[in-house]
């Protein structure tokens, strides 16, 4: 098991930023590519960005690329997802994920996932 916790999620004016951050304990996540998805109301909870477990490897959806940026620090089994930029279309609940193996787009690839966190971006 893998437990995730999200944090850092709320209510942000369209254009501005927030932090997301997933922390993994009870087991470091140093050999596991970790995932940030979002789930809309009413649609498929989709990739947002992705992260090789060395940390050398990101991945972006195209409505992300530019304004969303994920790192890890192995240190602190601490995943962040900065968002700057936001729009009203970015509102959703977003999940952290981890997998064995290398960083992928798809849901299904995961293994560990946390409880998600609300986002909300106001017009």
């Amino acid at each position: 098991q893998v437990p995730l916790v999200e944090s850092g999620g709320g209510l942000v004016q369209a254009g501005g930023s927030l932090r997301l951050s997933c922390v993994a304990s009870g087991r470091t996540f140093s050999r596991y590519a970790m995932g940030w998805f979002r789930q809309a109301p009413g649609k498929e909870r989709e990739f947002v960005a992705g992260i090789g477990w060395s940390g050398g490897s990101t991945y972006y959806a195209d409505s992300v690329k530019g304004r969303f940026t994920i790192s890890g620090d192995n240190a602190k089994n601490t995943v962040y997802l900065q968002m700057n930029n936001l729009k009203p279309e970015d509102t959703a609940v977003y999940y952290c994920a981890a997998r064995t193996g290398r960083a992928t787009v798809s849901t299904r690839d995961y293994q560990y996932w946390g409880q998600g966190t609300q986002v909300t971006v106001s017009s």
